[in-house]
């Protein structure tokens, strides 16, 4: 389902969403305001919440040099990665949590020349980040139809309170294509930052199987989850630290299983438009 991506820019739509910028009543984001939100409330406020997000996801503003540390059971990467209108770049600094040796290097040189020499192989890449995103982003743009969203109250988030809210299946839902099918199965937590107007953390779970295609195409198994966590990196500016998935999908007679856990950080912002081959000098200059 999600990540925003890191990772995720992660131009992770223009548009007029003017309408949904509308003024709420004043107690919908007071911190110290005890009167629980009604039903109708909590589902205008994530809806307003959620739409803001997609506008902000795409807006290429703040580009962002950052590490990211991606552990699956089979291995630990650690990446430095750079922002661009081209897309993002990474160089590989460490595996399995040790900083790469001397072939490992020579070898992270040699991909890092032959990707400035081929505008390509970022093209390739750039590609499949929009592709990405797109579905990220029409995932983002459905959440509001496709659960009922219930305010529980304030919890203590790490930069202090927020608000929270439980979320389960629109049973008037109808989900448009395969991309939007788990939706129709997941329930779980949202915690919004009242101040920022942000989501400061969601979390998620399978409630039963969902099959696609009448299962001929896959099922993705009960039990699968997800959790995902943004951060102020910069005033007024918000990305994603945390991003952990544990899904299972059976494929015909294949089963293939996620299981990663990426941890984002050391955002620093970077010029507006640089390309990618100013990033790659960037990342040999660390």
């Amino acid at each position: 389902m999600l990540p925003f991506r890191s990772c995720s820019r992660v131009g992770i739509v223009a548009g007029s969403l003017i309408a949904l910028f509308f003024v709420l009543p004043a107690r919908t984001f007071a911190l110290a305001q005890p009167e629980p939100l009604t039903p109708a409330e909590a589902q205008t406020l994530v809806t307003r919440v959620l739409r803001d997000e997609v506008r902000l996801a795409i807006d290429p503003s703040h580009p962002m040099r950052f590490l990211m540390r991606k552990q699956s059971p089979r291995l630990t990467t650690t990446k430095e990665i750079v922002e661009t209108r081209d897309g993002a770049v990474a160089r590989l600094l460490m595996v399995n949590d040790q900083p790469l040796d001397t072939l490992g290097q020579t070898r992270e040189w040699a991909r890092l020349d032959e990707l400035e020499r081929n505008p390509s192989l970022q093209q390739h890449r750039k590609h499949g980040e929009n592709e990405d995103t797109r579905i990220v982003m029409k995932i983002l743009r459905m959440m509001p139809s496709a659960f009922l969203f219930q305010y529980q109250g304030l919890v203590q988030g790490r930069s202090g309170l927020v608000q929270k809210y439980t979320y389960s299946p629109n049973p008037r839902f109808s989900p448009p294509d395969m991309e939007t099918q788990a939706l129709t199965a997941m329930s779980g937590e949202l915690w919004i930052d009242a101040t920022a107007e942000r989501v400061a953390r969601l979390t998620g779970s399978l409630q039963q199987d969902t099959s696609y295609g009448w299962g001929i195409l896959g099922k993705l198994n009960k039990g699968g989850w997800l959790e995902l966590e943004q951060t102020e990196v910069a005033p007024h500016t918000w990305r994603i630290s945390h991003v952990q998935l544990q899904m299972t999908l059976r494929i015909v007679v294949k089963t293939k299983v996620f299981d990663t856990n990426e941890q984002m950080h050391d955002y620093k912002p970077v010029p507006v438009g640089i390309d990618y081959r100013t990033a790659i000098h960037m990342l040999r200059s660390r």
